[in-house]
C-alpha cells in the first residue's frame, strides 16, 4: 500500500505549534511510513520546534501586516507574493496528499495555493474566535476541525467537525502520582496549591498581581507554584522571599507540566486555545485572565466559551491586581464551588483530538 504524504503548516506561537505536532504524530501512528513535511515562517519559533520534535520543516519569508503604522507594512504583498510562488512550488516537488493548516502567516498562503490545486486541505482552527485569515480560507478549504460550539457563526457549517485541540503528548499522560509531583517541588501536600502560569513569556498583570498579593495568599496557608516567564522572575523571588519561600516555588519556566497540574487545586492562566485546552483535560477549577490584545480579542471569547458554563471565572486584565488574591480566597474556601466547576470542566475535555482530527484528514484522502 502506497504511503501517504502531508503538508502541515503554520506556527508563531506555541498555541499553532504544539497542536501542529500533536497532528503529526496522529498521522505516524496511524501510517509510520507517512512522509510529513512541515512548512512554516522564516524567524518564527516553529523553526526550532518543529526539527526538535522530529519533522523536517521549510520556511517562508512572509510576516503579516503590524497595527501600527509602519513602513514594513507596505512590503508585506511582495512578501505574500514571494511566499505563495513558494509555496506553489513546494506543492509541486512534495506532492502531499492533504494539507493541514493550524494557523499562523504561512498556514495562509500555503493553504490558498493547495486549494487553486485542488488539493485536499483542512484547518484545525484552536479559538472559539478565528481569525480573519482562517475565515477567508474557510471558504476554500475541505474541512475545518473546531474545539468550541458555535463556529457557523465564521465558518460554512457544513465544512465544521467538532474534534477539540490537540495537546502536547505529556499532558494526556495518566496523572503524575501527587506525591511524585510535591516532592519535585518540595511542596506539602496537605496544603492547598495555585498554580499560576502565563505562557511562556509570562503575564505582566498577573505577576503584578501576585507580587502584591502572594504574602495574603501564603498568611492563609495557601502554597503557589509560579511561573513567571523571562525577565519576571527575579522581582517574583523577592516577593516570594518575603511571603516565605517554602510556602512559593518560582519557576521561570516550568518543564514538567504533568506534575505542576498534580499538585495544583485551582490554575490562575492567560486563556490562550491551548492552556484552556489542558486546563479542561486536567480538570481543574481555573481562573482565566485573557490577554487583551490577543488578535480579534480571541483570548476573551475562549475564557468566556467556560464561564458562560460555570467551567471557569473570567477576570478581566485591568481588574487582575484588585480582583485576582481575593478570587482565588474565595475559591479556597468554597470546595463546593471548585468541585462543580470540575464538573463543568471536564465536559470540555477532548482527549481524543489529534485522533479525531487524522480521521477527518484520511477521509479526505479517500473521498
Amino acid at each position: 500500500m502506497k504511503s501517504h504524504s502531508f503538508i502541515v503548516s503554520g506556527g508563531g506561537t506555541g498555541g499553532h505549534i504544539f497542536p501542529a505536532v500533536a497532528i503529526a504524530n496522529a498521522i505516524r501512528k496511524r501510517e509510520p511510513d507517512a512522509k510529513i513535511l512541515f512548512v512554516g515562517a522564516n524567524g518564527k519559533m516553529e523553526m526550532e520546534k518543529v526539527p526538535a520534535a522530529g519533522y523536517e520543516i521549510v520556511g517562508l519569508n512572509i510576516t503579516g501586516i503590524k497595527r501600527s503604522l509602519s513602513l514594513s507594512n507596505l512590503m508585506v504583498p511582495i512578501k505574500l507574493w514571494k511566499a505563495l510562488r513558494k509555496a506553489a512550488e513546494i506543492l509541486k516537488s512534495f506532492k502531499p496528499d492533504a494539507v493541514i493548516g493550524v494557523g499562523g502567516y504561512a498556514s495562509g498562503a500555503v493553504l490558498y495555493a493547495a486549494t487553486g490545486k485542488r488539493i485536499p486541505t483542512l484547518i484545525q482552527e484552536q479559538n472559539s474566535f478565528p481569525g480573519i485569515t482562517n475565515r477567508i480560507l474557510s471558504k476554500r478549504v475541505n474541512k475545518i476541525c473546531v474545539a468550541y460550539d458555535g463556529m457557523e457563526k465564521f465558518f460554512p457549517a457544513q465544512k465544521i467537525v467538532i474534534t477539540g485541540n490537540p495537546v502536547r503528548s505529556e499532558i494526556l499522560k495518566p496523572h503524575a502520582n501527587r506525591d511524585e509531583a510535591f516532592r519535585f517541588f518540595d511542596l506539602d501536600e496537605s496544603k492547598f496549591t495555585v498554580l499560576v502560569i502565563g505562557g511562556s513569556l509570562g503575564a505582566r498583570s498577573i505577576n503584578e498581581a501576585m507580587i502584591n498579593h502572594v504574602k495574603k495568599l501564603t498568611e492563609n496557608g495557601i502554597q503557589v507554584i509560579w511561573q513567571t516567564g523571562k525577565g519576571n522572575a527575579a522581582n517574583a523571588q523577592l516577593a516570594a522571599t518575603e511571603a516565605g519561600l517554602e510556602n512559593v516555588k518560582v519557576h521561570e519556566f516550568i518543564q514538567k507540566m504533568d506534575l505542576a497540574y498534580a499538585c495544583a487545586d485551582l490554575v490562575v492562566s492567560r486563556a490562550g486555545a491551548i492552556a484552556v485546552s489542558e486546563l479542561c483535560l486536567v480538570k481543574k477549577p481555573s481562573i482565566l485572565i485573557p490577554f487583551p490584545f490577543a488578535a480579534e480579542d480571541h483570548q476573551t471569547s475562549n475564557a468566556k466559551a467556560l464561564s458562560e458554563k460555570g467551567a471557569a471565572i473570567l477576570i478581566r486584565d485591568d481588574q487582575a491586581k484588585e480582583k485576582l488574591a481575593q478570587e482565588i480566597l474565595n475559591l479556597y474556601s468554597d470546595e463546593q464551588k471548585r468541585i462543580e466547576m470540575m464538573a463543568q470542566i471536564s465536559a470540555f475535555a477532548r482527549p481524543d483530538a489529534a485522533e479525531l482530527i487524522v480521521d477527518e484528514i484520511f477521509k479526505l484522502i479517500i473521498a
